[in-house]
């Protein structure tokens, strides 16, 4: 197999063809310059960056061969890899602007041309991306004159986790084009995922250490780990009772440490036992008319005892939401642009200080950032991805494909519920940051599989009716 590049400079066009072979041989004499320039200097930081470069090489090398691993490493980079740079730039979303970048290229250099799904939670999408590109420029104005602006960095910074989060759910739709990938994704997300939650529950400090931070410290890892392994378990139909009941310990465990061994940590269990409801709720929803008043019930005493236990978080909460929202009355179309808000607060009063702060709340971020049009957008996104779920729910076959849409369908409503705790899906930089897109990328990923799955059954059923026929004679598993 040969790799080809088309190399034009100015006056030089050329193609090059390199044979994997030399690739390999390349790799080989890279480990032997690595051994002997460890053995010379004896630097560990010399050695770490040597095979740091030699590994990027090979990931590289890999992406451009099969680019759905790239889902492999973001998960394995994201959980193992504890290095953060400047601002907590993690290999997570080093991995995540390096399959975008590849992607960009094999539609600009390979295939010459840039085409995406046709898909309704695509448009709102590039529409968010365009209004956080706006967003960046208007934030370059100096909104308050006895304020200063955020420096540059933590703009920028800002700028990327949107960007790049939103982006990656574009990426995914038009990356993955087989189920078979998106089930080795989500299985291999669940088997790491239970790693660390067996380990919890067996207080194994190890994984704490093992894990980075990024990712059990956010809201999405949790609920993603009920989310996934609840919807198969129910809703999967060609799965085994053996395969099922290890689901179901799973989903057990992630609530033993998420409600019991951190309850004081209401990120951590409230979106999931959301999700959780509205699966079991959807399957049994023929009874669920007759439990409303009991639901009401429970619901109302879990909210008053929530509020009561945390009382003076949630006021200050609630004050910080008000100050950012006045904060934003000077742009509230386009809003202040990325982090500046956090810089403008000190000029107003909260609780009698004038200090910095973050309003801790998705809605508020995102209109304090990118105005109501962000909102809009973002609301719009979640809305046609809940559609779209919904819809998928009722045409799919039954198996993998038709749970993952009961659980992605729920899923929205666990969003909104984290979008209210915190920001969560989108981080905020002087909150969340750079680090929590370790875990805050896997709802963008997984609702990007939706779209994907879409693709996959629905359009190519109208375009390739042979394939399709064959697709409904072998089950999905």
């Amino acid at each position: 197999m040969n790799f080809d590049f088309h190399l034009k400079f100015f006056f030089i066009d050329r193609r090059i063809s390199v044979n994997i072979r030399w690739i390999q041989y390349a790799i080989i004499l890279a480990v032997v310059v690595i051994s002997t320039a460890a053995a010379y200097w004896g630097s560990r930081m010399i050695l770490i960056g040597l095979v740091g470069a030699v590994a990027g090489i090979a990931g590289f090398l890999t992406l451009l061969r099969y680019p759905n691993v790239g889902f492999l490493l973001l998960f394995a980079g994201g959980m193992f890899l504890p290095f953060a740079g400047p601002g907590g730039f993690n290999a997570s979303i080093l991995t995540l602007i390096l399959m975008i970048g590849l992607w960009f290229m094999d539609m600009f250099v390979v295939k010459r041309e840039f085409k995406f799904v046709n898909s309704a939670p695509i448009r709102p999408a590039f529409y968010m991306l365009i209004v956080c590109v706006i967003a960046f420029a208007m934030g370059q104005i100096p909104w308050f004159v006895f304020a200063n602006q955020a420096p540059l960095d933590a703009q920028i910074g800002g700028f990327a986790i949107y960007f790049f989060l939103v982006l990656a759910m574009i990426m995914t739709a038009n990356v993955i084009r087989e189920v078979r990938w998106l089930k080795i994704i989500v299985w291999t997300f669940i088997g790491l995922g239970f790693i660390y939650v067996l380990g919890r529950t067996l207080q194994l400090e190890i994984v704490d250490r093992i894990y980075a931070h990024g990712v059990y410290a956010n809201s999405m890892f949790w609920m993603w780990m009920v989310t996934l392994p609840l919807s198969q378990a129910i809703y999967n139909n060609h799965l085994t009772l053996r395969s099922k009941a290890v689901l179901y310990g799973i989903v057990a465990l992630t609530f033993y440490v998420a409600l019991i061994q951190q309850n004081d940590w209401k990120s951590g269990w409230v979106p999931a036992g959301l999700v959780a409801a509205v699966l079991v709720g959807w399957k049994f929803r023929k009874v669920v008319p007759f439990t409303i008043p009991f639901v009401l019930m429970v619901v109302a005493y879990l909210a008053q005892e929530l509020i009561a236990t945390d009382d003076y978080s949630w006021g200050t909460r609630v004050d910080a939401w008000l100050v950012v929202l006045d904060i934003s009355r000077v742009s509230p179309i386009i809003g202040l642009g990325f982090s500046n808000y956090y810089w403008y607060a000190q000029v107003f009063s909260i609780r009698g200080y004038s200090i910095k702060f973050n309003s801790h709340s998705q809605f508020v971020d995102i209109i304090a950032q990118t105005g109501i049009l962000g909102l809009a957008c973002f609301m719009w996104i979640l809305f046609e991805i809940g559609r779209m779920a919904y819809r998928l729910m009722n045409q799919l076959p039954e198996g993998f494909a038709k749970a993952y849409a009961y659980g992605i369908f729920a899923s929205v409503f666990g969003s909104l519920m984290a979008s209210f705790l915190v920001d969560w899906l989108l981080p905020f930089a002087y909150n969340i940051g750079l680090d929590g897109v370790r875990a805050s990328v896997l709802p963008w990923i997984f609702f990007g599989g939706l779209i994907a799955i879409e693709q996959i059954y629905l359009v190519n059923q109208k375009t390739d009716p042979a394939s399709v026929r064959e697709r409904r004679l072998r089950p999905v598993r």
